[in-house]
């Protein structure tokens, strides 16, 4: 990992198209400034983890009571469009 100190107003560059200015700092919060191009998505990294964790316990975890409900619900609306065809 590179470690960098950096000033307010100072700013380093990321693969010559992506900017990050350091644009205050109190205590212990940093606020930071990004300039690159749209195709770059930037997430933070605690809702990047928030998201696989999520998607890892839908993976793994019993399906909820909603989640249920909406399937019942959903196989009934096509039976009951199956019959309205004579199917």
């Amino acid at each position: 990992m590179l470690v960098l100190r950096r000033k307010v107003g100072e700013t380093l560059v990321i693969d010559e198209n992506i900017e990050v200015v350091v644009l205050q700092v109190e205590g212990d919060r940093v606020k930071l400034g990004i300039q690159a191009p749209k195709d770059v998505e930037i997430v933070r990294k605690e809702l990047l983890d928030a998201v696989e964790e999520e998607n890892r316990r839908a993976r793994t975890g019993p399906p909820s009571a909603d989640l249920l409900r909406q399937l019942k619900r959903v196989s009934e609306d096509r039976k009951g469009e199956e019959q309205g065809r004579g199917e």
